[in-house]
């Protein structure tokens, strides 16, 4: 469960909700997100850092640059949690706690 807080919470910025959806479509490099999001690649590394500390992202050594990728098995796993909350607010109904009944 705390991974899974974890990486919401490092993925509630919009920045690193950009940069995963980035991830999602291609593997890129720092220098090639900085571009596509119109940032410094300094401010680039800083949020792949706490998406690979909240373990969302992996870098792989390809020569000189490291690529980075999503951990799409977090990504789902975050996924089916949510679904599950939401299906069980929907089965539950509405209960009010009356301790004066």
């Amino acid at each position: 469960m705390d991974n899974i807080l974890e990486a919401l919470k490092a993925i509630s910025d919009d920045k690193r909700y950009r940069i995963i959806n980035l991830l999602l479509q291609h593997n890129f490099c720092v220098k090639a997100l900085a571009k596509r999001l119109d940032l410094s690649e300094a401010a680039i590394s800083q949020h792949l850092k706490v998406l690979r500390k909240a373990g969302l992202v992996k870098g792989e050594k390809i020569g000189y640059y490291t690529h980075y990728s999503v951990n799409r098995d977090l990504l789902n796993e975050i996924s089916i949690n949510i679904k599950e909350m939401a299906e069980l607010n929907e089965n539950q109904g509405s209960r009010c706690d009356n301790s004066t009944e």
